[in-house]
């Protein structure tokens, strides 16, 4: 990984630019949540990205692995692009709700999965399976590494070892194991949003902290933005980022320094 200097200081000559900010939630503009379903919405977090938003020369996306529902919630702010399930779901500034994969194609398959996966989690400690609609999330972050590591391998085998569909998708991380759509990726979502909302001029600014933000990371820069790294030394990624901050509470005071 690369780091930069320079991240919390100068914000690279930005103040008089229009600046579009790609941003993660839990782990970058806040701390995890005790389980992915709590939805427990931070005054100081609306409040900078209501001072962003109405900001002249910033536009804000929130591109998270949350369900749309819980992002509506936790930014309750009307001017920002909201991207859930990785960008399966959005909805727009103008309020224009859009969803990029048929559920009718998905679900039946995730319905076979998960009564499965509650199988193998049923009386052990530590574990926790998240149903987005779109997606099933099985989170082993509590759980002892023996034991995340067996269920998740399990888990990963299919019933009846019958193929993925096209699809569908596996996405992995540290303790983590997802089955979400194809198009559940924060890269191609972000790219879709620049594509489809364009903003003459502005340079992309993606900030996340793990793995799945890294297809993003890959986009934003690849359009001459900058690729910044909430850091957690369990959730390192391996690409390029431009520079690093240490904690949700920094990226917060470096937001703050655009606002």
């Amino acid at each position: 990984m690369m780091a930069a200097a320079g991240c919390a200081s100068d914000h690279w000559g930005l103040a008089a630019q229009k600046v579009w900010l790609f941003l993660d939630y839990d782990g970058t503009l806040a701390e995890f949540s005790p389980t992915p379903e709590t939805v427990t919405p931070d005054p100081a977090v609306i409040a900078l990205i209501r001072r962003l938003a109405d900001h002249p020369l910033r536009r804000v996306a929130v591109v998270s692995g949350r369900r749309l529902g819980d992002l509506q919630k936790l930014l309750p702010v009307a001017s920002i692009y909201l991207a859930g399930v990785y960008g399966i779901e959005l909805l727009t500034p103008s309020g224009e709700m859009i969803q990029r994969a048929d559920l009718h194609e998905i679900r039946p398959f995730l319905a076979r999965i998960k009564p499965r996966w509650q199988a193998l989690i049923e009386g052990q400690e530590g574990f926790y399976l998240e149903d987005k609609g779109w997606a099933l999330a099985l989170h082993a972050r509590f759980a002892e590494e023996d034991a995340a590591a067996r269920v998740l391998s399990a888990a990963r085998d299919l019933p009846d070892n019958a193929p993925l569909p096209d699809r569908v998708r596996f996405l992995e991380g540290r303790k983590f194991l997802e089955v979400a759509p194809s198009l559940a990726d924060k890269g191609e979502a972000v790219a879709h949003l620049l594509k489809t909302y364009r903003w003459r001029g502005a340079k992309p600014i993606y900030i996340g902290d793990d793995d799945k933000d890294a297809p993003a990371f890959g986009v934003v820069r690849s359009k001459g933005g900058r690729a910044v790294q909430v850091s957690n030394p369990a959730r390192q990624v391996t690409v390029e980022v431009d520079c690093v901050l240490e904690s949700p509470a920094a990226a917060r005071e470096w937001l703050d320094g655009l606002a």
